[in-house]
């Protein structure tokens, strides 16, 4: 296999703390087509690593600070697909053999050779795994974007991939809030009739008395009130893709005429004599198993096996834990808005490992949520643990008349910037003070608890003079 060939597209990032090491390297593979990025110490290629992706790792054993046996158990927790080669002196090769059992790949002795180094890079890329190294879903697969570069969030993309270009009706499951609907967007968008219409209907929230004359449309004169010919959701996918998301929430009248719909691709509206052909692709979604729904003839067992002719289960958040950096930092983007006169930045690193602790229950939408309240709420530079409502501590409530929010009602006169950062500050200063009551003035106990580092809650405590 030609090397070069090989090696396009692939990111390398080469971490140690001498730089001439890393010059020196970085040339040799910058020649060979690699594209590289460096870093000095293990905590910086951390952080590049939460915002930009790398195929492999080449990271020095020996460090100030930080090893590289710690650095690489932490690259492992967050990003266990990726590879990592050590680098190590000779007198080292015992501990890089040990390491090996963390999750590292292989080891290089220094002085590197060129030839060898360029050899095991070539044969770690080549040997890992189709979904590791994406193949068959695309660098520019959008679930990658959407939802993360994890090892799940590949195989994800690897079967969306498979699917798309088939005429297989695709069954999603998934808790809700994993992106279900971001899938079937996927498939659509990778499918032949990408071109056509993207129809999502949630059935969950059409009334059951409505639901046929709003899948399958109805004919004028059909039922009293209908005044018109109207077309349903299967007409209007027409060339595209229907996605019938929480379908398990159909009636079960309704499912026997739609599993003869999905069976004979034609439509019949309301009132009608004749079908109307259709060609659609039809995906599936559910928070729930249709399996024992349809156990318990809550849900009719042909229609199952019919939608399930190609399987996808979206793992949740807690499932795909390295995602959580790279998803909060998207959200924050997204939802932050300067305007407001906030000069917040990002995360602490305090923070992100809140996050990677946290198990997820509401998965991406309550990643979201949280982000976006923090980032308002935030008025430091980097959003702390405190901001963070993980837990029901530190929830969001409706204040009462006398609670340090309703107070920054009545301001005299400031701008609505200058009120919300006002009652901000008074509410902060609330459950601080709150807070050491409830640790006696432990106030190494009271930082713990705020989920901020001692330092952080000193300086406040000297802003409010408490």
């Amino acid at each position: 296999m030609n090397s070069a060939l090989a090696s396009m597209q692939k990111k390398i990032m080469v971490v140690d703390d001498d730089q001439d090491f890393r010059w020196a390297i970085s040339n040799v593979l910058s020649l060979a087509k690699y594209e590289v990025t460096q870093a000095p110490n293990g905590d910086d290629a951390l952080k590049l690593l939460n915002d930009d992706s790398a195929d492999l790792v080449l990271l020095d054993q020996r460090m100030p600070g930080r090893d590289g046996i710690d650095v690489a158990q932490s690259i492992h927790r967050r990003f266990p697909a990726l590879p990592i080669i050590m680098v190590t002196a000779y007198s080292e090769v015992k501990t890089a053999v040990k390491a090996m059992k963390i999750g590292i790949h292989d080891y290089l002795t220094k002085p590197v050779n060129n030839n060898d180094l360029l050899f095991l890079i070539e044969a770690t890329l080549e040997n890992a795994d189709p979904v590791s190294r994406g193949e068959g879903c695309g660098e520019e697969n959008p679930l990658f974007e959407k939802m993360g570069r994890s090892r799940a969030v590949q195989t994800l993309a690897w079967k969306v991939g498979k699917v798309a270009a088939s005429d297989l009706t695709v069954l999603i499951e998934g808790e809700s809030g994993v992106g279900k609907e971001l899938v079937a967007q996927a498939i659509h968008a990778s499918s032949h009739v990408k071109d056509g219409p993207f129809v999502a209907v949630n059935c969950g929230a059409i009334p059951e008395t409505l639901i046929e004359s709003e899948l399958f449309g109805y004919m004028k004169g059909a039922f009293t009130g209908a005044q018109e010919n109207k077309p349903g959701f299967f007409e209007m996918a027409q060339n595209g893709t229907l996605f019938l998301d929480e379908v398990g929430c159909l009636p079960y009248g309704a499912q026997q005429k739609l599993l003869r719909t999905v069976q004979e691709r034609c439509v019949q509206r309301l009132g009608a004599k004749k079908t109307i052909p259709i060609n659609i692709r039809i995906v599936a979604a559910t928070n729930q198993s249709l399996r024992n729904d349809q156990n318990t003839d809550m849900f009719r067992s042909d229609l199952y096996y019919r939608l399930k002719e190609f399987y996808i289960r979206v793992p949740s958040l807690r499932e795909r834990k390295e995602d959580v950096p790279y998803l909060a930092k998207r959200f924050f983007k997204e939802g932050h808005r300067r305007p407001y006169g906030q000069t917040v930045t990002g995360f602490s690193e305090e923070a992100i490992q809140a996050l990677l602790s946290h198990d997820w229950p509401g998965n991406v939408r309550e990643l979201k949520n949280i982000v976006r309240q923090a980032s308002l709420i935030c008025e430091e530079e980097f959003i702390e643990p405190g901001c963070l409502a993980l837990h029901p501590e530190n929830e969001v409530l409706e204040p009462d008349p006398t609670s340090a929010l309703a107070l920054g009602a009545d301001l005299g006169g400031k701008s609505l910037t200058e009120a919300i950062k006002h009652a901000s500050g008074l509410w902060e200063q609330q459950i601080i003070e709150e807070t050491l009551e409830q640790t006696r003035g432990n106030k190494r106990e009271a930082a713990k608890r705020l989920k901020i580092d001692y330092k952080t809650l000193y300086r406040k405590l000297r802003t409010y003079g408490l």
